[in-house]
């Protein structure tokens, strides 16, 4: 690896407040950092030189929640959101199977409140705009979608909890019928939607991605090929989550091992999402009395999976959503405690996923049980407010306090933001302005705690003690083209301003990306 000095930019390290430039040793590490005198006594000493341009330099921003070849699909896809009728939407389909010639059709990102009439769009509609053929019509939450009737034939998803005759789907007919879908795809297909959806990562500023597989997520070849993926020196680092559940400590270490997975976390539902009525709730829905939502698991089961994987040392985590899902997922955390002791639960790492209605006791309940909140900012950007999704389906009174990304960071858990990605984009930025700019005043952090959180909190939610630029660590980081920063150095991202756009992305002193 060539020796390279980056020099004339901003670097944000703890060890020089004023540094603007570093050189990149030929291990890939940070073999320096200082200011542009030091730089000048460097520049004939290595291979090459970069000119940052006056470029604010920080660590490479973690995904710490993604569906990697899900998401390059949906790249490649029909892209719904944004469409304001259901007719333009079917247009949309209809146009992509005129296209394809009959090749299953993946459309994603619709919501119901986007459409005039607010209604989802059915079965018979995609088999007259797909003039019959394979459609998968995913909401933008993922938990629910609409199918054509070849898919739901192919699936069997008439036959399984959650099918509705129109061809909404949830639960195990959703399950069903996008399993169906993607043995749709060949191994090379599945691959180039990888490598799509980690390439459009690595340009926004994306060193490294979580991926959450399992069983009813996606396939074992579906998470070995994103884990290798992951391995190539140009793409982002990827590291796996497997959502399979176990009750003894050997089966937790099988299941590591068969499928090379971080830990057994990520999408391990304990319920489903609000948009689809599927968060598990302590009151009713406003909009759809007499509806709690779906547990998927209860307390024993959370309790057994937990308690299996702290004595065998695996990192563990479930998704979850509704209040009443948070209150079952750590009345389980609570009762490996007890079984098993605090300090090994602890020591597990244990991580939730979204984790969106948490009240102030559920904060200090994870505090106190070392749990990280792998949190999506954007999620408040696009449903939060008093006129919301979220408003809509919880009504208004309940809404603030939903994503309390400030009570998290005052109460010390660590957070760890992500996209979930295809659900919203890789947009790193965004999702530190959405968390700097909370709908709720009182959740907003500071842009330092943001970029924290989705730096370095990715890498210490997987274990790991990246996302800080100092001289032997890795050198990973993005250097982005920055109108205007604070006096904290960073960008400021209120008053319509402009986001950072990224100019370089390195991993390990390897270039992912490079518009130079």
């Amino acid at each position: 690896m060539p020796t390279t000095l980056f020099r004339r930019g901003h670097v944000r390290t703890p060890d020089h407040p004023a540094a603007t430039a570093l050189v990149v040793g030929d291990d890939g590490t940070v073999a320096w950092l200082g200011d542009e005198g030091g730089a000048s006594a460097h520049a004939d000493g290595v291979d090459a030189v970069v000119d940052l341009d006056g470029a604010l330099v920080l660590p490479g921003f973690v995904d710490a929640h993604a569906h990697v070849s899900h998401t390059g699909l949906g790249l490649r896809g029909v892209d719904l959101a944004g469409t304001r009728t259901v007719t333009e939407a079917l247009d949309l389909v209809a146009d992509a199977a005129r296209r394809g010639r009959g090749r299953p059709v993946f459309a994603h990102g619709w919501q119901e409140q986007d459409w005039t009439g607010g209604r989802p769009m059915t079965r018979r509609e995609l088999d007259r705009a797909s003039a019959g053929g394979v459609v998968y019509a995913s909401r933008v939450d993922g938990h629910s979608a609409v199918v054509s009737s070849a898919l739901a034939a192919a699936s069997g998803a008439a036959d399984l909890d959650g099918w509705q005759d129109d061809g909404f789907l949830v639960r195990d007919a959703k399950n069903a019928a996008r399993a169906a879908f993607d043995a749709s795809r060949t191994g090379a297909q599945r691959r180039d939607d990888v490598e799509l959806a980690l390439r459009t990562a690595a340009a926004e500023g994306v060193v490294a991605v979580h991926e959450c597989g399992g069983p009813l997520l996606t396939s074992a070849d579906d998470f070995a090929d994103v884990l290798a993926a992951g391995t190539h020196p140009h793409l982002p680092l990827t590291v796996g989550y497997w959502a399979e559940a176990v009750t003894d400590p050997e089966q937790a270490l099988a299941l590591v091992a068969l499928h090379g997975a971080r830990g057994l976390a990520g999408d391990l539902n304990v319920d489903g999402s609000i948009g689809s009525h599927t968060a598990l709730l302590r009151a009713d829905y406003a909009d759809e009395p007499g509806c709690r939502g779906t547990a998927f698991r209860d307390v024993a089961g959370v309790r057994d999976h937990v308690a299996a994987c702290a004595v065998a040392g695996v990192q563990n985590g479930f998704h979850v959503i509704g209040d009443a899902g948070i209150d079952l997922v750590l009345e389980g955390y609570e009762a490996a405690a007890a079984l098993v002791g605090v300090d090994p639960v602890r020591a597990s790492r244990p991580r939730l996923e979204h984790a969106e209605m948490l009240d102030a006791a559920a904060v200090r309940r994870m505090a106190r049980l070392g749990i990280t909140a792998s949190v999506q900012p954007a999620f408040d950007a696009a449903w939060g407010g008093p006129e919301g999704m979220y408003a809509q389906r919880l009504g208004a009174d309940r809404v603030p306090g939903v994503n309390p990304f400030a009570a998290l960071a005052a109460a010390g858990v660590a957070m760890a933001f992500g996209s979930d990605a295809p659900v919203t984009p890789f947009a790193p930025w965004a999702a530190v302005r959405a968390a700097v700019n909370h709908r709720d005043p009182t959740q907003r952090v500071t842009t330092a705690t943001a970029v924290d959180a989705h730096t370095r909190g990715g890498w210490t939610a997987a274990g790991g003690d990246g996302g800080v630029l100092r001289v032997g660590a890795p050198a990973t980081f993005a250097a982005w083209a920055v109108t205007a920063t604070g006096k904290d150095g960073l960008p400021l991202l209120g008053g319509g301003a402009p986001l950072p756009l990224c100019r370089l992305t390195v991993r390990g002193g390897t270039v992912l990306h490079d518009v130079h």
